[in-house]
């Protein structure tokens, strides 16, 4: 199963306490980088895309509820 289809398979409150979960990882990330303590730095980008996935989902639900609204 690819990472989309695991967030597109959450609800609203799973996707909303991801979202802040991992926003706070990289939000630690990001500290250790700049303290140069981080190991890996792909994790950054990896955390990234995972908010962003996230974001796209939520976007892609509000929209197809305010089309179904407006039918």
């Amino acid at each position: 199963m690819t990472k989309t289809n695991e967030i597109r398979e959450m609800n609203d409150e799973q996707l909303l306490h991801e979202l802040r979960e991992t926003q706070q990882e990289l939000f630690r990330l990001r500290f250790q980088a700049s303290t140069e303590k981080l190991d890996a730095p792909s994790s950054l980008r990896k955390l990234r895309k995972r908010i962003a996935r996230i974001k796209t989902v939520q976007r892609e639900r509000t929209l197809a509820s305010a089309g179904q609204s407006e039918s």
